[in-house]
């Protein structure tokens, strides 16, 4: 079982199509993990690089895209 280090934010587009990705790592042990200091422009590469996590052993990713609303007669 984990701990929880960023809450999990549900995707808000804005405009267009959005791709949001789930990777999960295994790590080999308890280990203190950094936490990022921004959502935005998040690298994974970089950080499972700094907190030696290695290669994603599975992903997932979908596509969102925000409704538009019904126009008013």
């Amino acid at each position: 079982m984990g701990r929880e280090l960023i809450s999990y934010e549900a995707p808000k587009p804005f405009m267009g199509i959005h791709r949001y990705v789930f990777v999960l790592f295994k790590q080999k042990g308890r280990q203190t993990v950094r936490t990022p200091s921004s959502r935005d422009h998040f690298n994974t590469r970089n950080f499972a690089e700094e907190n030696g996590l290695g290669l994603p052993v599975a992903a997932v990713y979908f596509n969102a895209q925000r409704e538009t609303a019904a126009r008013r007669r």
